[in-house]
This record gives C-alpha cells, structure tokens and sequence, in this order.
C-alpha cells in the first residue's frame, strides 16, 4: 500500500489521464486488495460514484461537465450531480415540466439493466418519494406535492394532444391494412410498432403513431406486459 501523501499523487495522476476508474485501477495504482484501504484513500481526495453500473466506477467532482439535467456521462457510465441513482430519478421527476414516463428515464438515464430502474421506481414509490399518474394510457411519474403534480399532468395532456394533432390519420387503404395485419394473430393483439414494421415490409407506410390512433378509433387494446411500478 502506497504511503498517504505517495497515493494522492498516483489517485489524482490517474483519474486525469482515464477521467473514471473502477476498483482494479484503484487497487493496482493503490498497489493494495483491501477495499477499505482503497477508500480510506479516496476519501483524502474526494470522489464521486457513477449512479450507472451499480455504482462500480469513480472520478473526482472537477471532472464532470453536468448538463441541464445535473447529467454526465464518459463512455455510457453516468454520474449525477444528485449523487444515487434514487436521488437522481427523484431530481429529474420533481424539476419536470410535464412528468417522466418510464422509457423516458430509461432514455434519458442510459440504463442497460431496465430492471435496475424498475427496482428503484417501486422503492421510491413505496418510500412516498413520488407518485405515479396515469395519463392517456401513460404511466407517468410526478412529485408528491398535489399543485406541482397537477402542473406537470395538466402539461403532459397538453403534449399529448399536441402529438396526436400533427399526426396524419391515415387513408382507408392504410386503415383495412393496418387491421388486418393487427388481426392476423387471432384472439392477440399485434403491437402496433410490430404492425408498422410488418406493413414496412410490405411496401405500406404507416407509422406506429398513426397505427395506435387506429387501435383506439376502434377501440382495440394490445395486452399489457410487465412495467415498472
């Protein structure tokens, strides 16, 4: 184990040439196995936990260029100027305008593991962090107080309809198609992304936009799978 002073040097050389590290560079440059050892260290120095990767990967605070969102991300591994991946989502949902959908956050968090941000959803949720909302047939996720999440619905109904508004209702030839192929499965409902990519195939273009707006004209409603609570 390097020497206190010998450690600072190697730890601040080392994160200005990589930007972020994982425990094996820590342990090499370190020149020790033992965590505690490792973070006796870094805390001399102060670091930050990437709220990406369950938490496997450091840098220091000078490092990041945070975005609007308090988001950073080297090489897909995320770090957040809120700290956890809970802290993080709780951030991003109580400063949204219209509220965040779960593919959203997945978006917006460039999450590999779905289910990582389906775990923290239902922990935040059942601590009374947030509050989910359905909206339109979204599941949406809003601050807790009852005037910020009546804004933040109120505005996601707005950008709802302002969507549905700039999309051309298909033609009568597209309609048929587009339930015929919907149909074909018999008693199960095709998606409508699997619908669109299917008439794709066949030369008829109709979005999936357009597809749901013809599901709900005729009020057809594809099974629902798994989501985040």
């Amino acid at each position: 184990m390097l020497p206190p002073e010998a450690s600072r040097e190697a730890l601040l050389k080392m994160f200005r040439k990589k930007y972020i590290v994982n425990l094996d560079n820590l342990f090499r440059v370190l020149e020790t196995n033992s965590r505690m050892s490792v973070f006796r260290r870094l805390k001399l120095i102060s670091y930050l936990t990437s709220f990406t990767d369950a938490g496997r990967y450091y840098t220091l605070p000078d490092i990041p260029s945070f975005d609007s969102l308090g988001l950073w991300f080297y090489r897909n591994v995320g770090f957040s100027r809120a700290g956890t991946l809970k802290s993080t989502v709780i951030e991003i949902v109580r400063s949204s305008e219209a509220g965040i959908t779960p593919k959203e956050l997945l978006n917006l968090l460039r999450l590999r593991m779905p289910n990582s941000l389906h775990n923290t959803l239902h922990d935040l949720m059942k601590g009374k962090y947030l509050k989910r909302q359905k909206v339109q047939g979204l599941h949406l996720y809003t601050s807790t107080h009852p005037d910020k999440a009546h804004k933040q619905i109120e505005a996601r109904g707005q950008k709802i309809q302002s969507v549905l508004q700039k999309v051309s209702y298909p033609s009568v030839e597209a309609t048929i198609a587009v339930l015929v192929e919907a149909l074909k499965a018999g008693d199960v409902l095709v998606p409508p992304s699997t619908v669109s990519a299917r008439l794709a195939a066949q030369g008829v273009i109709v979005t999936v936009a357009q597809v749901e707006q013809i599901f709900s004209q005729y009020g057809l409603q594809v099974k629902k799978t798994a989501e985040p609570p």
